[in-house]
C-alpha cells in the first residue's frame, strides 16, 4: 500500500497508489461504497493513529475500486502534498550516519560513536515537485542530503530494538536540504536545517508490508541528472532499530513521527569544490522500492 497527500480541484485528499500510475482519492471512494463519510479519515495522520483498522477499510475500498473503476485519476491530474503535510512535532534525523558522509564532512575522527540527532521545525516539510526556497538572503551554501525516512505506526517508549521495526508504519523519502553556512555559523543545526521549504518528502508513505528488508535498499540522489549520491541502507553506522530505541528511551515517540536516518556520502559540501545548489537545480531522490522524489530549487 502506497498513500499519498494530494490536491485536486481545490480540494485535499488521501490518496492510495493504484496499479500503474493511477491513483484512488480514499475519501469520497469510501463515501460511495459506504455511504457515509466517515468511513476512512481524509488525513494522513489519523489514518497512521487508526492503525490496523485503517488499513483494513482502505483494503476494502481499494477492492471495491477495481471492480467499479470510479474515482481513479493519473498522478499528473494531482498536486502532490508532503504525505504528512503538517507533522505535529519537528522532524528526528540522524547526522552522519554512513561512514563515508561523515569521512567528507571532516575526517576519520568524525565518525560518530553514538547516534547524532537533531531536527528540522515542520514548517521545512513541502511536497514532491514544489519549489524550494533558495533563500539567497540568508544562505549562499544550500545542499541536499538524500535519505530514507520512518514514520512511527504505533506510540511508544523504552522501546527495545527487537521490537522497534513493530512500530513503524512505512518509509518514505526525504531531502534534508541544509544551509551549511548557517549550519557553520551558529554552531548547531537547527537554523541551516531549518529554513523555511528545507525538506521536501513524498511522494508516497509505503506501507512496511512492502518493504521486504529496509536494511538493504538502495538510495541514489541526482542533481540536473548527474548523480551525487549512492548508497544503502546497509552502510548505516545505527540501523533502524537501534535509532527508534534510543530516541525513545527517555522520549515517547508517537504514531505519525518521523525520523529521517542519514545521508550516505556525496552531499556539494562534500565536492572540491563544493557544488552548492542554484536556483533551476533539479534534485531527484530516489529509494529503493519507494519510488523518486522531486524538486527544484527556486
Amino acid at each position: 500500500m502506497k498513500l499519498a497527500t494530494v490536491q485536486y480541484k481545490g480540494e485535499t485528499y488521501v490518496a492510495a497508489k493504484g496499479e500503474g500510475n493511477k491513483l484512488l482519492l480514499l475519501q469520497p471512494a469510501a463515501e460511495k461504497m459506504a455511504g457515509h463519510t466517515d468511513y476512512i479519515p481524509n488525513d494522513m495522520l489519523a489514518i497512521i493513529q487508526s492503525g490496523e483498522e485503517a488499513l483494513v477499510k482502505i483494503n476494502e475500498v481499494l477492492e471495491w475500486t477495481k471492480r467499479t473503476g470510479e474515482f481513479l485519476l493519473d498522478e499528473d491530474e494531482v498536486t502532490f502534498l508532503a504525505p504528512i503535510p503538517k507533522p505535529s512535532k519537528n522532524i528526528f534525523c540522524v547526522g552522519k550516519n554512513y561512514r563515508d558522509h561523515a569521512i567528507e564532512m571532516g575526517s576519520e575522527a568524525d565518525i560518530p560513536k553514538h547516534i547524532m540527532l537533531f531536527s528540522k521545525a515542520p514548517t521545512t516539510v513541502i511536497g514532491h515537485k514544489e519549489g524550494i526556497p533558495n533563500h539567497s538572503e540568508v544562505t549562499n551554501e544550500l545542499d541536499y542530503e538524500g535519505e530514507l525516512a520512518v514514520v512511527i505506526g504505533k506510540t511508544g517508549k523504552a522501546i527495545p530494538k527487537e521490537a522497534a521495526l513493530d512500530h513503524i508504519f512505512g518509509y518514505t523519502i526525504i531531502n534534508d536540504v541544509t544551509a551549511r553556512d548557517l549550519q557553520a555559523k551558529h554552531k548547531q543545526f537547527l537554523l541551516g536545517k531549518s529554513l523555511d521549504g528545507s525538506c521536501p518528502m513524498g511522494p508516497y508513505i509505503v506501507h512496511k508490508s512492502l518493504i521486504e528488508d529496509p536494511k538493504v535498499l538502495d538510495i541514489v540522489t541526482k542533481v540536473n541528472g548527474e548523480v551525487r549520491q549512492k548508497g544503502n541502507t546497509s552502510q548505516f553506522i545505527f540501523p533502524i532499530e537501534e535509532i527508534i530505541s534510543v530516541i525513545s528511551r527517555g522520549m515517547t515517540l508517537e504514531a505519525g513521527d518521523i525520523i529521517a536516518t542519514g545521508t550516505p556520502a556525496g552531499v556539494g559540501k562534500g565536492f572540491n569544490p563544493p557544488k552548492f545548489l542554484k536556483s533551476g537545480d533539479v534534485i531527484e531522490i530516489s529509494v529503493q522500492s519507494i519510488g523518486t522524489l522531486q524538486n527544484s530549487v527556486q
